[in-house]
């Protein structure tokens, strides 16, 4: 094997059955439905392990009313709405565009009912899709408006529904805006999870102090980036202590930005990394990611990134 080939080795890995180029996938709500990235020069699919597509709805959404985003200190809160044209929409018109050669595609499967997050999943898996990603921070209509995911009970009745629609890898984004996320993982993986993006976005809001209004329309959002890595490193453990016990991996993602960060998220029980709002100051931070970490391993002779996941040792 030539020394480029024992290069790609060493970040190669399987994740639920799916053989992933490297641990690096781009985010939904960052990429489009896959195909946007493609346009910047010098990136290419093949540099990534998968790529989440849009959170997709059964019908179409125009989404929130503006502002949708708002910059802050070291992040960025956004509020889109999941605005999309719709799962039948998603496999008739942009998945035939795809590659999948070059990479693993992954649905964001969403919804406001439990009987939502079936059919679109049952959509998506008639279709080259490699996997589905159901993302349970969505507001169930039927029970006030409350998050499925930040109840165990609620969020583990959605997996359910949608393993029975599918024998796809069913990859359970969990949200940070709840109790207990430990037993949150635990009841998804007896409903049928296969594995975990961990975390989703930590909820907040920003205030224009000249109107005294929300600066976003929907008056709340998500915040993503490097604020809330700290936070996301600890979900990723406390996560990884029920996953290791069945053999879960968790796709670990909040914040990361470098090397040093990715490999943070290694340590602390993550199998694979997610990279999102960085990608809109940086559009290359995979490949210098990717770059930084064959170097840490080769320098600390580890012979593959799989060696160090789960090897955080806590203190006392």
């Amino acid at each position: 094997m030539t020394s480029t080939g024992n290069q790609v080795s060493l970040l190669q890995i399987d994740f639920c059955g799916m053989q992933f180029n490297n641990p690096l996938v781009l985010l939904s709500g960052c990429v489009g439905f896959g195909e946007e990235y493609t346009r910047i020069k010098g990136f290419s699919n093949k540099d990534v392990g998968a790529i989440c597509l849009k959170g997709t709805t059964l019908e179409p959404r125009l989404g929130n009313k503006p502002h949708r985003l708002a910059e802050t200190y070291m992040g960025m809160l956004n509020s889109i709405g999941l605005q999309n044209p719709g799962a039948k929409a998603v496999v008739r018109d942009y998945l035939p565009a795809l590659d999948f050669s070059e990479t693993r595609f992954i649905a964001n499967v969403s919804g406001s009912t439990i009987e939502e997050y079936a059919e679109v999943t049952r959509i998506f898996d008639d279709s080259p899709i490699d996997a589905m990603e159901i993302n349970i921070s969505c507001p169930n209509v039927k029970e006030g408006g409350v998050q499925f995911g930040n109840f165990p009970e609620m969020s583990a009745r959605v997996v359910a529904a949608c393993r029975k629609m599918t024998k796809k890898p069913l990859i359970t984004k969990l949200s940070p805006n709840q109790t207990d996320i430990a037993e949150n993982a635990r009841c998804c993986i007896e409903a049928g999870s296969d594995a975990f993006a961990v975390i989703n976005t930590v909820t907040g809001m920003a205030i224009d102090i000249a109107s005294r209004k929300p600066v976003l329309g929907n008056n709340l959002g998500g915040l993503s980036g490097p604020a809330i890595k700290p936070i996301a490193l600890l979900k990723v453990h406390q996560v990884y202590q029920v996953c290791k016990k069945h053999n879960v991996p968790i796709i670990g993602q909040g914040g990361i930005t470098t090397v040093e960060d990715a490999l943070e998220f290694f340590i602390a029980g993550a199998t694979a990394i997610g990279i999102g709002t960085a990608l809109f100051y940086e559009p290359m931070a995979c490949k210098t990611i990717s770059e930084g970490l064959i170097a840490y391993l080769q320098e600390n002779r580890v012979s593959g990134i799989r060696d160090l996941v789960g090897t955080l040792k806590l203190n006392g």
